[in-house]
């Protein structure tokens, strides 16, 4: 735990205990601040059915006790964890009931130090990549799914600005509940390869959906990492090519296609996904700049 929080935030603790501790070299001040963990999201950041349900949660939440937010603490063994990340979770989850799950931020608490966040892509649509893939069937090669949002009003490309107002706003929150709390906005692993027109039947979206589906990824991926700099959080870069649903190695894939290869939800991160979740922000949380 003595590495994992940025000398950054080790001179806020000063700052904040100065009149109790004085002057302290950074060691001594991180050894007297405890790691306070709260771990907010959605399904990829609950990883449904990648491990038990972790007990006492929620159950239509499906929060996994090996998601990622489970392995950190695992690894940094905080004083303090709590994981609200919530199957299903939108922006306005995080102040909301969902269902038997409180409004995530209401574990935010003054003394907080580490949050991780991941969360939008229920708000852009992404539950809807299942009706996608079952729209591939009627026109591979075309572009059924796309047609079939713009019919219905859903783009995903339009509600990714209402998006990003809504997230900018949530990160606000997060630093006026927890104003010493390092955030750390993790991104989402890659659902396809960067490039090429997918791997239809394995991942069936039609191939003039593939380039909507990356396109509308990347752009989700780019409004995180873009708010997450205009509020002073740390953004952790998954979309590292060679893991997508198209590989057919187990040991590689860590995403896992509308029939499960591993156990995970389809389209959702399986154990490799959630390790290499949380190997991306422990990294992140030994750089002394938080990147």
């Amino acid at each position: 735990m003595r590495d994992s929080l940025s000398f950054k935030k080790l001179t806020c603790s000063v700052t904040a205990a100065g009149l109790l501790l004085g002057v302290q070299s950074p060691v001594r001040a991180q050894a007297a601040a405890p790691l306070h963990y709260v771990a907010l999201g959605d399904s990829y950041a609950s990883a449904p059915y990648v491990s038990r349900v972790r007990p006492g949660t929620p159950a239509k939440c499906r929060r996994s006790e090996l998601n990622y937010p489970g392995r950190i603490a695992l690894r940094l063994r905080p004083r303090t964890f709590k994981d609200m990340s919530c199957s299903g979770a939108s922006l306005r989850h995080l102040t909301a009931r969902q269902g038997e799950n409180p409004p995530q931020l209401s574990a935010l608490k003054a003394n907080t130090t580490l949050v991780t966040l991941t969360i939008g892509g229920n708000d852009i649509g992404f539950g809807r990549w299942k009706t996608c893939a079952v729209l591939s069937l009627t026109d591979p090669n075309g572009a059924p799914c796309r047609a079939r949002l713009r019919r219905e009003g859903a783009d995903p490309f339009a509600a990714l600005a209402r998006t990003e107002r809504g997230f900018g706003a949530a990160l606000r929150k997060i630093r006026e509940r927890s104003p010493l709390a390092e955030v750390y906005v993790v991104g989402y692993p890659l659902l396809l390869p960067p490039s090429g027109r997918g791997c239809y039947p394995r991942v069936p979206f039609a191939r003039g959906d593939v380039a909507m589906v990356r396109s509308v990824q990347n752009r989700l991926n780019g409004m995180l990492a873009r708010q997450a700099r205009a509020h002073g959080a740390v953004f952790v870069d998954l979309s590292a090519p060679g893991h997508d649903m198209c590989q057919r190695n187990d040991d590689r894939r860590w995403i896992e296609p509308l029939i499960p290869g591993r156990r995970a939800a389809p389209f959702h991160p399986n154990a490799n996904g959630a390790a290499a979740m949380s190997r991306a922000v422990l990294r992140a949380l030994r750089s002394p700049v938080g990147a």
